[in-house]
């Protein structure tokens, strides 16, 4: 029987971490909940083999955001329109065409048949719902309140799904730019230049120093770019390598916070994510500590995560929220002051969601203004690039037009 390490969190909100066999991943699932842990990770320890894995069952049941968002919007309408959570699932299984979509939701329905909640039947696919989700739908279960989850997560989801196409779509134009640009360098170099080396030659020593450079440069790129690519892979190996490492990752986040704009808008995205995730989980009648610690495992930078790991420990001592915050230097003092102005008027949630949309919408202003100029930069600098190459180029063509005169 293979052996499973997990994470999971114990309310109120202590961190458990253990290793457990079991037959599958659904099973160790199953049996964190029934020992009143909600998991986060389950891992599978030891060498994998491809007969152990279930790979369509991975492929299958592992959801896009856009999907998720999809699927909770129909499955709150048909709830709100009377049926039953079977019924609805079964409507829902032949509405939606993609494979793994209907896997998950085939899925779903064989577990709720079987007696099991709905929050005990997304637990059992981690790799489609995430450990806030269920929590959520946990919470609307005990309190009769689904619908009214679904709703706020489909909103939050629906939210999050769009700040992302906002930057995806503002980041291809200046992807394809520089593209073009790389494109157009290389073809200078690799075509054009090489075409005017028997002219260049017959200057010899007279050439001008700008067209030997040129001509330098295009002879290095013909000769070895295969190295240029070798160094580029070994760079990105490096940095996935890095990454990977915790003290080295958590090195690397904490200097591109220090970066001026960029550590701000790394900040706004953050303090946005983690907003609008605890704001969304207290709505729906989650615990604090329980919300803090679920929101700790949505936080992507490690100096925010070691951040809200702190305030998780001083808000067990009766601290409150926002001094929590505030001492830990990292959360900006906007956030703080409208968190402290939610405790004492008792809006906490409510203020929550008004920092969520303050930082989403100045990150998606500064984003907008680094992009708009992003694009015309690249272009300019293309430009700069080509003309000193062509001026480059007519000089040399002009000093051997005068040595054969």
């Amino acid at each position: 029987m293979p052996q499973y390490r997990y994470v999971a969190i114990e309310p109120p909100s202590e961190r458990v971490e253990g290793h457990m066999q079991a037959a599958s991943k659904s099973a160790v699932v199953e049996r964190l909940h029934a020992q009143g842990h909600v998991p986060i990770h389950v891992d599978q320890l030891g060498r994998l083999f491809a007969a152990d894995l279930d790979f369509a069952g991975l492929l299958h049941r592992r959801l896009s955001s856009r999907s998720l968002s999809l699927i909770t919007g129909q499955l709150a309408t048909l709830l709100h329109a009377g049926l039953a959570l079977d019924e609805a699932l079964r409507i829902m299984d032949e509405l939606v065409d993609r494979p793994s979509e209907r896997q998950c939701l085939q899925a779903l329905l064989k577990k709720i048949s079987g007696g099991a909640t709905l929050a005990d039947a997304m637990a059992a696919q981690p790799a489609a719902f995430p450990n806030f989700y269920i929590s959520m739908i946990r919470a609307g279960e005990a309190g009769g309140s689904l619908e009214a989850v679904l709703d706020r997560l489909a909103e939050f989801l629906d939210r999050s799904q769009a700040a992302k196409e906002h930057i995806r779509s503002a980041l291809l134009y200046p992807l394809i730019v520089a593209l073009t640009c790389c494109a157009s360098i290389l073809v200078l170099f690799t075509v054009v230049v090489p075409r005017f080396r028997p002219l260049f030659e017959q200057a010899g020593g007279a050439l001008p120093p700008a067209a030997r450079t040129l001509l330098s440069i295009s002879n290095l790129v013909e000769a070895y770019w295969w190295l240029g690519v070798i160094g580029v892979v070994m760079i990105a190996a490096a940095l996935v390598m890095q990454f990977k490492h915790p003290a080295s990752r958590r090195r690397w986040e904490s200097w591109l916070l220090k970066v001026p704009a960029l550590g701000k808008l790394i900040t706004k995205m953050e303090v946005a994510r983690f907003s609008r995730t605890l704001g969304t989980l207290l709505k729906n009648g989650v615990s604090l500590l329980s919300a803090l610690a679920i929101t700790r495992e949505t936080i992507r930078n490690r100096v925010f995560l070691e951040a809200v790991a702190t305030v998780i420990d001083r808000v067990k001592t009766g601290k409150g929220l926002a001094e929590p915050l505030m001492q830990t230097r990292v959360f900006p003092s906007l956030a703080v002051h409208l968190v402290r102005v939610g405790e004492e008027s008792g809006r906490q949630e409510e203020m929550l969601f008004k920092i969520a949309d303050i930082f989403e919408a100045e990150t998606r202003r500064n984003v907008d203004r680094v992009l708009d100029l992003l694009g015309p930069a690249l272009t300019i600098g293309l430009g700069l690039i080509v003309a000193a190459v062509i001026g480059s180029i007519l000089t040399a063509v002009l000093s051997v037009y005068d040595l054969t005169m």
